[in-house]
């Protein structure tokens, strides 16, 4: 079982719920534990909220949402890359923060990154041909 399927939408926070659909979708029908699920989800809202404030200043740009289901040695994978055309950023290259201090102590941002670096399989930052490309996996 492989499959590969893509979704190309403005970078705009409108279409939040089409991207999140788009992974919803996929997830359900590959039998994805609803904690998963979730994990993935909001993993892949956190970048794609980062490329619509970010990526492409005060104007709009594209963004391209792909994944890739696959089975391998009886379990299931999902592979997501989010490639856009803003200006390079790697979130990876961001220190991570110091959970061990409160709220009030730590600085602003870099939270959800890594979070996303903690709760996934594989977390990788490429700029390849003019474009940001984000992917992460995830298994069952």
């Amino acid at each position: 079982m492989e499959e590969q399927k893509e979704l190309m939408v403005d970078a705009t926070i409108d279409n939040l719920r089409t991207v999140i659909g788009f992974v919803e979708e996929q997830l359900e029908a590959a039998d994805c534990p609803m904690k998963t699920s979730m994990l993935i989800c909001v993993s892949l809202e956190e970048i794609y909220v980062n490329v619509v404030n970010y990526a492409y200043g005060d104007s709009v740009g594209k963004c391209e949402i792909s994944s890739r289901l696959e089975e391998i040695e009886g379990r299931r994978r999902i592979t997501l890359s989010i490639k856009d055309k803003g200006k390079p950023f790697n979130p990876l290259d961001k220190e991570d923060p110091d959970i061990t201090l409160s709220a009030d102590e730590r600085r602003i941002g870099g939270l959800g990154i890594y979070m996303v670096k903690n709760s996934m399989d594989d977390v990788k930052y490429e700029y390849i041909a003019d474009h940001n490309i984000f992917s992460f996996s995830k298994s069952w």
